[in-house]
């Protein structure tokens, strides 16, 4: 689905590195990593009313991957609220807004690939815009099997929730072509692994099951779902699951910030029917809880 401008977006400030910025000022320089390489991390955050959807495990993975490109400068969580605070303050935003977190390694005193020459410590950015979530989630979603494989931990770990997503970009691709709403990637074994953008789930004799987090990121949303089945001792597990076994699920469904829970209607033309008691009884299940899993910022 083509996300679409929003009018309300066009004079929104974004915050980078240590100030505010009118949407048309907000730049970042030719030298800096996330132009030179994608060297960048990031995480997408959902505000409610009642704050941010899992803020303190979104900033963990944050932290945890700027870590692991071995950053430096890393801005403390409670720099990061900061300016989270700020950006939202002065778009007048508390609902209905997803924000685009991006930590890069910074600026560069001169192009090149060797993080020696990024000098000028890390830059914050802070993206809100008044977004509704991107799927309909009442129809449900169509998506394609990709021939793009996800990233295995030998090649590139998908634990680090880096800003180089060539990978997803070109499933996401064969999607758009053959119009379809999304790109169903496999692990390097022909497993299952996610959507170019979100994780995914499916049922089958009232069990649910997703893949294992092999080859692709375990989400903050996917966590979640995990974690509210248990406690509503609804059957969960996670598997090595075909591509066949996800068309002759019961049901399917899609996890993520940008979508939250959206039905996978249809996977190669194979239509896989949303209508469900327990797909049902899940997404209602989130719909009631996300808003107890927001942290204010304070």
């Amino acid at each position: 689905m083509l996300q679409q401008f929003d009018e309300r977006n066009r004079d929104i400030q974004v915050f980078i590195k240590d100030r505010l910025y009118h949407r048309d000022e907000a730049k970042v320089s030719v030298f800096d990593s996330s132009v030179q390489g994608g060297d960048a991390v990031w995480e997408g955050l959902r505000v409610y009313p009642e704050g941010i959807v899992c803020l303190d495990k979104h900033l963990t993975r944050l932290h945890e991957s700027a870590k692991t490109l071995a950053f430096v400068d890393i801005p403390s969580k409670k720099v990061i609220k900061e300016a989270i605070q700020k950006t939202l303050d002065a778009n007048n935003m508390n609902d209905d807004v997803h924000i685009r977190l991006t930590l890069t390694r910074g600026e560069k005193i001169t192009s090149g690939m060797d993080p020696r020459v990024n000098q000028n410590g890390s830059c914050l950015i802070v993206l809100a815009e008044w977004k509704p979530l991107v799927y309909d989630n009442s129809g449900g979603i169509k998506v394609l099997s990709s021939s793009q494989r996800r990233n295995a931990p030998q090649f590139l770990d998908s634990k680090i929730h880096h800003a180089n997503l060539l990978n997803n970009i070109l499933a996401k691709i064969q999607a758009n072509v053959a119009g379809k709403d999304a790109g169903l990637m496999l692990d390097e074994r022909g497993f299952v692994a996610e959507l170019n953008g979100s994780n995914v789930f499916m049922l089958k004799n009232n069990i649910i099951y997703t893949p294992y987090a092999h080859a692709c990121l375990p989400g903050i949303t996917r966590g979640s779902v995990i974690e509210l089945c248990q406690k509503s001792n609804i059957p969960i597990e996670e598997a090595d699951l075909t591509l066949s076994q996800f068309m002759n699920a019961d049901a399917a469904f899609a996890t993520g910030t940008m979508g939250e829970l959206t039905p996978i209607v249809e996977i190669d033309g194979r239509e896989i029917s949303k209508e469900n008691r327990l797909l049902k009884e899940v997404m209602e299940l989130f719909k009631t809880n996300v808003r107890n899993l927001c942290e204010p910022l304070d």
